[in-house]
């Protein structure tokens, strides 16, 4: 049974799933549209990476204080209110004229859609109580999420040759504006708590400030390198304010991230589990289009196509992780999946500088994009797995940021890696050997995915709440099966 009987189930799932495709587009739209965007805006070459860098930081910093706020607040206003503000700061940076515009602008969608991410996530988590429906609902989710990361290249590349580079900033406007039609049609206002808590405000300062600094540290050893000073100061900074962040959620009335949360297999294994899958899979993207790009002499539109068969590839994995966890626990499809995507990688890391897309993309990309598939609706599953409902927000948020952080640390540690190796040549071949390096790696962060699998998460799923509550009846609402 459904959890709300005044909710409308498909519009929620609808609704969700329209914003995270818009949310994850927008993570990869951007990255084929830099060279246009640098010529038209006058981009100096050492400022042009922040179009991207500073919507991994506003994004992946905002995330564990928009997971709270929809618990505090309501997930529907969160969600409103998130989408409004991506929608305008797209329409802004479609609209940009300088560089400091556009990469405001770009800051703004980060915001919006780290209040919109997790609330889109606890609307389904909410709403579905656990077991096939659930599970189906977060297959659908996943499957859009993928997708919507896969298609970014395709749509970038596509808008910013034929109708021009502000348009991978406007195309979100028409998809924002579908899910905002959604919510009065049936997305619940939620249940108010019934004991107002206070926004943790210190614990907010010091997790988006911790985790900010974190992806700023990481992201910009693109220009700075590893063993920049600027790096390492950096980077102990965000440690600091991290540590600082549990020392103050351990001693706080009313926690930004109850930590009695991270005690739960569920939680804390799926949390490690999506932080390493995200790793592999962001550096697969990132190897492989250059490679396409840079190796094999692709255009951007051309490459944009190639990733076609990843997208279905995704799709057909989630689609077969659903009916997998139907019947059985998240398990039984993370550790296949995440070595078969470990297969399709080392796969990939035979590319050679005399390829083609035919002979050394197309069956590497089918056999990554699978298991990846099979990874992601589990992993979603498994996270939010005996979370009460009034910590779903929470839950949701956590692991958005885990996927973040995932994203950007491993990309940037295995690109550095992968350039160490290349040096300064320049040619195909050393090219080449440079991005297979990084795609073996990436296999191997995998092969550490179904480790983490085979080793935290529960062998049986849970079907009582795992997690104290101060509202007991949403507790019991929350772990009855359906």
């Amino acid at each position: 049974m459904y959890k709300n009987s005044r909710e409308k189930p498909a519009v929620v799932l609808t609704a969700a799933a329209v914003a995270q495709f818009v949310v994850a587009l927008d993570m990869s739209v951007v990255n084929v549209a830099l060279p246009a965007i640098r010529t038209a805006l006058g981009f100096a070459p050492l400022d042009l990476s922040w179009v991207v860098h500073v919507y991994a930081l506003t994004f992946g910093g905002g995330l564990l204080l928009g997971g709270r706020a929809c618990d505090l607040y309501g997930r529907r206003r969160m969600f409103a209110l998130g989408l409004t503000v991506f929608g305008l700061c797209s329409l802004a940076g479609g609209l940009a004229q300088t560089p400091w515009q556009l990469i405001a602008a770009r800051a703004g969608q980060g915001m919006g859609a780290a209040a919109a991410a997790p609330a889109a996530l606890a609307m389904l988590t909410t709403t579905f109580a656990e077991g096939p429906r659930r599970v189906r609902a977060l297959g659908v989710w996943s499957a859009v999420n993928a997708a919507g990361g896969a298609l970014g290249v395709l749509a970038g590349g596509l808008l910013t040759e034929y109708a021009g580079w502000r348009w991978v900033m406007l195309i979100n406007l028409p998809i924002v504006a579908a899910a905002l039609a959604l919510i009065p049609a049936g997305v619940p206002a939620g249940t108010t708590p019934a004991r107002r808590e206070r926004l943790d405000v210190p614990g907010a300062v010091l997790a988006t400030g911790g985790v900010g600094l974190l992806v700023l540290g990481v992201v910009r050893t693109d220009a700075l390198g590893w063993g920049s000073p600027v790096t390492w100061t950096t980077l102990a900074a965000a440690a600091l304010l991290l540590a600082a962040f549990a020392f103050a959620e351990s001693r706080a009335d009313a926690p930004l991230i109850r930590l009695g949360l991270l005690r739960s297999r569920w939680v804390a294994g799926a949390n490690v589990l999506v932080f390493l899958a995200a790793a592999g899979q962001f550096t697969a993207f990132y190897f492989v289009s250059l490679y396409m790009q840079q190796v094999l002499g692709m255009g951007a539109a051309a490459t944009g196509i190639a990733f076609l068969p990843f997208s279905l590839g995704l799709i057909a994995g989630t689609v077969a992780a659903t009916r997998i966890i139907a019947t059985r626990t998240p398990r039984a499809s993370l550790v296949p999946g995440a070595l078969l995507a470990a297969a399709g990688l080392a796969w990939f890391a035979l590319i050679s500088p005399d390829g083609s897309f035919l002979a050394d993309v197309l069956g590497p990309s089918l056999v990554t994009s699978v298991g990846a598939g099979l990874v992601l609706a589990p992993v979603a599953a498994a996270a939010t797995t005996g979370v009460a409902a009034r910590e779903a927000g929470t839950a949701s948020g956590l692991m958005n940021s885990s996927r973040q952080l995932g994203g950007s640390i491993g990309l940037a540690g295995l690109a550095t890696v992968a350039a160490h190796h290349t040096g300064t040549a320049t040619g195909p071949a050393a090219l080449n050997d440079g991005y297979a390096l990084g795609l073996a790696l990436a296999a191997a962060v995998f092969v550490l995915a179904a480790i983490v699998a085979i080793g935290v998460l529960p062998r049986r799923r849970a079907v009582t709440p795992v997690l104290r509550s101060t509202d007991p009846a949403e507790d019991q609402l929350e772990g009855t099966p359906s």
